[in-house]
This record gives C-alpha cells, structure tokens and sequence, in this order.
C-alpha cells in the first residue's frame, strides 16, 4: 500500500479509536457504568477481536493498531461495568 493510504487509515483509525476515551474516562469517574449496554459492548468487542484478526491475516498496520487499542478500550469498560454493578 502505499504511503497516503495508510495514513488515511490511521487517521480513521485514531479517530475512532480515541471515541472511546471520554466514555471510559466517564465510567471510571462516575463509577458507574449502568447506562452500557452490556450485550453491545460484548458484541462489540467480539467484531473487534475479529477486525484484529483479519488485519493480523492481511499484516494491515492501520487495522491491527486500531483495534487492538479500541478493543483494549471497550474491555476496561467491559471490565468497570462488571465490577462497579
């Protein structure tokens, strides 16, 4: 791929990755997480576990950094709704 391609991903990538940090960042401090949906965020992770695989199987940089990171991200949300219900 070339150069301007993968730097069109990793913009996306870090764009959407970074969405999820004003949520986490709302949970830990409310602690409470009552108003996550958690069938979503499972779901969620779940397609984000196989977007990291499928980057893995096309060694696609911007895919693998990005949802690796998000995925880590809706886990510790994943993880606070558990401990904080």
């Amino acid at each position: 791929m070339t150069l301007p391609v993968n730097t069109i991903g990793l913009i996306a990538a870090f764009s959407t990755t970074t969405a999820f940090v004003p949520q986490l960042a709302r949970v830990w401090r409310l602690k409470s997480a009552r108003d996550i949906s958690l069938y979503t965020f499972l779901l969620f992770s779940f397609g984000l576990a196989m977007w990291l695989i499928y980057g893995v199987l096309i060694h696609s940089v911007p895919v693998i950094l990005s949802n690796s990171v998000t995925l880590a991200l809706a886990l510790a949300i994943l993880v606070l709704k558990f401990r904080y219900e």
